[in-house]
């Protein structure tokens, strides 16, 4: 079944567009940007496209998906002459054509059935093509799983739009406190210890942007190693990678057989 359109993504990638290239290198390693060089390219979940914008000039081609955003994708990367959106659900598209490399970018965890949309992405992957996907692990995630998500199902939710900005804003100059004083100590049990170690590597606005982000989305799942592995299965993908990236998020990626 297609996935309903939710229109909380609409409002936030209108509002929100994100610049770094630390993050977006580091969640496909160890694929380098180098790799896209005059590859056929498919972004699937591309949001307002930002990492488009990235990659497009290495490209020969490259075709973003996203179901909510397709228009202000489209507006955002107009300026690349190799670039296409179109309006798609990722877990049932049919696009009929396959790719050199496809990545999925934060966006398998907020869909529906994340296997399901692994599942559809991985046919548009030409043999001896690169998969590549990052996703929020289940582990390391506990206090997302048992405290957030259900807050955020019961209250978040429900908020406006403009006041959950400005709640963001709040948690996130909280969060600042423990970050540069607690978290700086070698007390490596802590929740989240790898995970803040980025913040003070990120600027206030893509920390704020984090938060929002995590207060906003309708549907968040967590995936667990195992998961991951059944998807890049050696029959299918050889070259695998499959690497916890700072205790809270999976980077997987592998060459189809």
């Amino acid at each position: 079944m297609t996935q309903d359109k939710q229109d909380e993504w609409r409002w936030q990638w209108d509002r929100f567009y994100d610049e770094n290239l630390f993050l977006f290198k580091e969640w496909i390693h160890p694929t380098r940007l180098e790799d896209f060089r005059e590859k056929s390219v498919l972004d699937c979940g591309c949001g307002n496209g930002q990492y488009i914008n990235i990659i497009a000039p290495y490209c020969k081609r490259i075709l973003g998906v996203d179901l909510n955003a397709a228009e202000i994708a489209r507006t955002n990367t107009a300026h690349n002459t190799n670039v296409e959106i179109i309006e798609a659900d990722i877990t049932t598209m049919n696009l009929k054509k396959n790719f050199d490399i496809v990545y999925s970018i934060g966006v398998l965890h907020h869909t529906d059935n994340p296997t399901n949309a692994f599942n559809n992405i991985k046919r548009f992957v030409k043999k001896g093509g690169r998969l590549i996907v990052w996703v929020y692990s289940r582990e390391g995630n506990f206090l997302n799983m048992l405290v957030l998500e259900p807050i955020k199902e019961l209250f978040f939710r429900k908020l406006d739009r403009k006041f959950l900005l400005y709640l963001a804003h709040a948690l996130t100059i909280i969060l600042y406190m423990p970050i540069y004083t607690l978290y700086l100590l070698p007390l490596r049990f802590l929740p989240y210890y790898q995970y803040f170690q980025n913040w003070r590597k990120l600027s206030y606005k893509r920390n704020f942007m984090n938060v929002f982000d995590k207060l906003n989305a309708p549907t968040t799942h967590f995936i667990g190693k195992e998961t991951v592995e059944k998807w890049f299965d050696s029959d299918e993908f050889k070259d695998v990678h499959i690497s916890l990236y700072k205790g809270v998020s999976w980077r997987a990626s592998g060459t189809k057989r």
